[in-house]
């Protein structure tokens, strides 16, 4: 594995675990077994590292729900296949959720960035919900909205532990499989045509 990418993949645990202001060059150096200066040679400064995290993150989670949409049956489950594919990645790579949530607590210019990186998986969601409510098969609703609102949801109950914690849920496998088809069923009432 090359320097960069080991500093990249040490850099997105390091952002999505623990924080970006709460990550030092120095110490992610240290970590990495490097000169802080390696690190600034590969990536020119803290902001330059971040927005190469961003970068390979966006394409990472793109690809990860765009395989999960290409493999699922249409209308509804295109939605689980979504929920299904996020909740794999909560937890084979917390991180990279993580950082999303650190991302939108940094605010601009890194939400902006990220928002960027994942237009056109956006575009192709905001279509797909366009088409299934023109066919009947979804409730019409505003579908940026509605698009927003799934992400919330989906990403809150999937990776807020200390939230989940807090409301006495014990993280287990078991319990995230429990969380997980409670969603979906949550999704599929709060999206499925008025009868």
């Amino acid at each position: 594995m090359s320097t960069s990418d080991r500093i990249l993949d040490a850099a997105t645990d390091a952002f999505g675990l623990r924080g970006y202001n709460a990550t030092s060059l120095d110490a992610l150096a240290r970590d990495l077994d490097v000169r802080k200066q390696t690190v600034l040679y590969h990536f020119g400064s803290k902001d330059g590292l971040l927005e190469a995290v961003v970068d390979r993150a966006a394409g990472e989670l793109s690809d990860a729900l765009s395989e999960a949409v290409d493999n699922a049956p249409p209308a509804l489950g295109n939605v689980e296949a979504v929920v299904r594919a996020t909740f794999r990645l909560a937890l084979r790579r917390p991180e990279l959720l993580g950082l999303v949530r650190e991302l939108s607590r940094l605010g601009d210019p890194w939400v902006g960035r990220a928002v960027e990186s994942l237009e056109p998986m956006v575009k192709r969601a905001t279509e797909f919900l366009e088409a299934e409510m023109e066919a009947g098969r979804m409730r019409r609703s505003d579908s940026r909205l509605l698009l927003v609102s799934v992400y919330s949801t989906v990403m809150g109950v999937a990776t807020e532990v200390e939230i989940l914690r807090a409301f006495g849920v014990e993280l287990t496998l078991r319990t995230a499989a429990r969380r997980r088809k409670e969603l979906i069923v949550f999704l599929h009432s709060a999206l499925a045509p008025a009868e």
